[in-house]
């Protein structure tokens, strides 16, 4: 369900709450082969299915960087801020990859709104974000990461 936020005092008065949830997202394997196309990453871990059963995680995982690149339409799907002119991904401020991600299973991101901050025209956001899978008890991703909205 997606949460309606009212500009900028909206998001002030979020500040420290947990979000909620996006819904579930498959990682399918066409997705991590599209994603290794786009980025020119093909190790045999994410590719090569056959191989990768073999392998040190039992069969192809989603490479970090694609978990990583949900982020941002898992959230926007949790949120939208209304009042704005628009809204921009700022960068991240740590990021690590607790477990892996095997192909084929779902994902979905939790978050937080650590903090809001003014900045010209606008407002910094600091999201604590953890994007959890159903194939095991440790987050596949968690990230602190920063969006600026705009008047």
């Amino acid at each position: 369900m997606t949460i309606i936020v009212d500009g900028f005092d909206g998001l002030k008065a979020r500040i420290g709450q947990h979000l909620g949830y996006s819904d579930w997202l498959e990682a399918t394997q066409d997705r991590i082969n599209m994603f290794a196309d786009a980025t020119s990453d093909h190790q045999w871990i994410h590719v090569d299915v056959e191989r990768a059963k073999s392998g040190p995680f039992g069969g192809p995982i989603a490479h970090g960087y694609l978990t990583l690149s949900l982020v941002t339409p898992l959230w926007t799907e949790m949120i939208e801020v209304r009042g704005i002119t628009m809204g921009v991904n700022y960068g991240l401020n740590r990021v690590r990859f607790p477990a892996p991600l095997p192909a084929g299973a779902k994902i979905r991101l939790g978050a937080t709104l650590a903090a809001l901050t003014e900045v010209p025209g606008g407002v910094e956001a600091l999201v604590d974000a953890v994007i959890e899978s159903d194939a095991g008890a440790k987050p596949v991703c968690v990230a602190q990461v920063v969006y600026r909205y705009y008047a």
